[in-house]
């Protein structure tokens, strides 16, 4: 049987494709999963379901979560606006300015209207209560443009677009792994071979979108493009992103883009498992450490904690953990801001103590450095200002190496906490070239007739670090492109 569409992947992003296209026209959409049925959903099951997108005020969020107030009273007089120009200095801040201009564009002028498109499919959309939202002293801070998240995390956006895909027909293959693509005589896309329960086979097609994520569980690319320590570094997600799409597309020409070289990486708990956890997901995030000090096992800080909002720092403070002798950090806090972690720090127990010397005596890293280490911080914080977990606060330190430029307080409340914790890797970033229309490019910077590709997959947008939320937003935007660009050129337009 030929197929209109084959979406090759099942995460967010593939989903977005498959139920675009279908929507635009295409009658025989194919999803190929590559993972058995019980571990399916690639990293989007492993994620905390946050969309980030830009909005005028908080009552346009209200056709994306009607009930919110329910939920949340006074929600809607706590949010700040994110409009566009609010997304782009965030996104151009954390990249550098390196950013596409064009990708990024699309991505922030297209986020609201997707994320209402998605709604009306049937994601059920809630707020992001307990992953963004700071809790202190009774209050809920909220940080602009990280407010909505799919109900039930990423287990339940998976959920949910399984059973939107289900409902519109689309057919879905477990256990069938995409091996390479099939051109005709134009060099357009005309099939791709998958390897199943009945070995070797072709799939004939009018048009492929990739959308099966990077190369983060493949320990030999890491090792090429990222560099030690990252070829030993843990997995956040799915054990089965293996960089699969982008060989399939670089061997028919297809043009690499953006940092191959980069990649997000999470403070996670040192205890998590080499691969993600299909039942705790992204719960082993360790993510609250602008309100605290880390030491690595030689005692020393090595980062700015307070840099910025912690869905800000934190793709880029894994990477910066993993590099510390060991792949180890401690989080250490004072009970000041016990209220402020977020949950999930619940799910691991920490070292505990009631004085700071107490605490390093139970940690194994140099104890005559730590306790220096702290002592010199309690001495370097100024003071003359109020804590506060919902801004920039600006309470600094003055005279360190790194300095802490906000939310430094002294750490002299007992009991005291350490967290160890490592840095786990999320996705990576280098990928493939594309429009706007989700048209992968080939090395003559012309696309490749039938060929798209969205989510991580999408080289360009991210470099050096990330905001939190807007991988799902890309995948979605993204997706969603390229599903209506598949079905418009099977269609013949």
């Amino acid at each position: 049987m030929q197929y209109d569409v084959v979406v090759v992947g099942a995460g967010n992003a593939a989903h977005a494709a498959a139920v675009s296209a279908h929507e635009h026209g295409a009658e025989r959409v194919l999803m190929l999963e590559k993972a058995p049925e019980e571990l399916r959903g690639g990293n989007t099951h492993y994620s905390g379901g946050l969309f980030r997108f830009a909005f005028e005020s908080p009552e346009d969020l209200l056709p994306i979560v009607p009930n919110i107030e329910e939920q949340v009273p006074g929600f809607t007089q706590n949010i700040k606006p994110y409009g566009a120009a609010q997304f782009r200095a965030d996104l151009d801040r954390v990249t550098e300015g390196s950013s596409d201009p064009e990708l990024s564009e699309a991505l922030i002028s297209r986020s609201y209207d997707t994320v209402r498109w998605m709604v009306e499919q049937g994601i059920v959309m809630g707020p992001a209560t307990d992953l963004s939202a700071v809790k202190y002293e009774g209050a809920v801070r909220w940080p602009q443009g990280a407010v909505i998240r799919a109900v039930g995390i990423g287990i339940g956006l998976s959920r949910m677009w399984f059973e939107v895909a289900r409902d519109r027909g689309i057919e879905l293959r477990y256990g069938t792994g995409a091996r390479s693509l099939t051109l005709d005589d134009s060099g357009a896309i005309s099939g791709v071979v998958v390897n199943d329960a009945d070995g070797l086979h072709e799939i004939e097609t009018g048009a492929v979108i990739l959308g099966c994520g990077g190369f983060e569980a493949n320990p030999e690319w890491r090792a090429r493009y990222l560099g030690r320590p990252w070829d030993t570094a843990r997995v956040r997600g799915t054990r089965y992103n293996n960089g699969d799409g982008l060989r399939m597309a670089l061997e028919v020409g297809a043009l690499p883009y953006g940092q191959w070289s980069g990649s997000h990486g999470t403070p996670i708990s040192a205890d998590a498992p080499l691969y993600g956890d299909r039942r705790l997901t992204d719960q082993t995030n360790r993510l609250s450490y602008p309100f605290g000090v880390i030491l690595n096992t030689e005692g020393d800080r090595f980062i700015d904690e307070g840099e910025d909002f912690h869905l800000l720092t934190y793709a880029k403070t894994g990477g910066a953990v993993l590099r510390q002798p060991g792949g180890i950090g401690y989080q250490i806090f004072d009970s000041k801001v016990f209220e402020a972690l977020e949950p999930r720090y619940r799910t691991s127990d920490p070292i505990v103590a009631d004085t700071l010397e107490e605490l390093i005596a139970q940690l194994p890293l140099d104890q005559e450095t730590a306790n220096r280490t702290l002592e010199e911080f309690n001495t370097a914080v100024v003071g003359g200002g109020t804590f506060d977990p919902g801004v920039r606060d600006g309470l600094k330190t003055d005279g360190l190496e790194p300095e802490k430029t906000n939310w430094a307080q002294r750490l002299d409340s007992p009991p005291y906490r350490a967290y160890p914790t490592t840095g786990g890797i999320t996705f990576t970033f280098g990928g493939l070239r594309i429009n706007t229309d989700s048209e992968v490019l080939s090395t003559d910077w012309t696309p490749i007739p039938g060929l798209y590709t969205c989510g991580e997959m999408v080289g360009g947008l991210f470099h050096y670090n990330y905001p939190a939320g807007s991988g799902l937003m890309s995948g979605a935007v993204f997706g969603h492109a390229a599903g209506r660009s598949a079905a418009t050129h099977v269609r013949g337009g």
